[in-house]
């Protein structure tokens, strides 16, 4: 049996179909996410085309796309004919996809209620597979003025000091903070951990003179706002 008969490569498909030239003629979203991660991929295996690849990779767990929003090189080299070289690659452009989508909104940004800040972070956060504690340092406009990350995984109070929250804030001479964690499960509801750290940043925040506003813990396309639940 001779190759042609296994699979049919990028270069034996007609020119139109071709994902690099219909990205030139017809623009780019034009294109499938197979296609779209072929272009990346450049080159397929001696069994798959580039885009046969793609799919291979899309298929490889029941969350598709979002998959690759939180892989490791380790996770994606288990798919036949993705290496570490092919990993890195769709790691690094998926991680500098979410640096321009974020870099986007930071400027001048405005937070005047928790809508804000699910805006800003939902789809960073939402897919995250461990706990990611992040602080919102705001001017006296309540401006965004850059995003810190304090800790990953698991909260507790030996992980999330007030001392590593508020140097931060300090050195970028914020006047109040939002908290804000993901809960990996998709279910926003607060632990009694969640609840007692915040309690413990207020008590911090308010001998410091940096008040803290809200915390906002996010779950899969919702979210809860300690503040609006009177939970602090």
């Amino acid at each position: 049996m001779n190759r042609e008969n296994l699979y049919t490569t990028i270069k034996e498909m007609p020119e139109y179909e071709r994902p690099r030239e219909k990205l030139l003629k017809y623009g780019v979203n034009t294109l499938s996410n197979s296609e779209l991660l072929a272009i990346l991929l450049s080159t397929g295996t001696r069994e798959m085309s580039a885009i046969d690849l793609a799919t291979s990779i899309l298929n490889f767990n029941k969350e598709g796309l979002r998959f690759l929003t939180d892989c490791t090189v380790e996770e994606l080299s288990e798919i036949k004919g993705v290496g570490l070289a092919k990993s890195s690659q769709i790691i690094a452009s998926v991680e500098l996809g979410k640096r321009i989508a974020f870099s986007t909104k930071v400027n001048n940004y405005r937070i005047k209620t928790p809508d804000d800040v699910s805006n800003l972070l939902m789809e960073e956060m939402r897919y995250l597979k461990k706990e990611f504690f992040n602080v919102l340092l705001l001017n006296t406009k309540n401006e965004l003025i850059s995003v810190e990350n304090i800790s990953i995984g698991s909260l507790n109070a030996s992980i999330v000091h007030p001392r590593e929250v508020f140097v931060k804030a300090i050195k970028r001479s914020s006047s109040s903070i939002i908290l804000t964690h993901n809960h990996p499960s998709g279910d926003p509801k607060p632990s009694n951990e969640d609840i007692n750290i915040t309690k413990r940043l207020i008590e911090a925040g308010n001998i410091i003179g940096i008040e803290v506003l809200d915390h906002i813990i996010i779950g899969d396309n919702t979210y809860i706002s300690l503040k609006e639940k009177n939970m602090m």
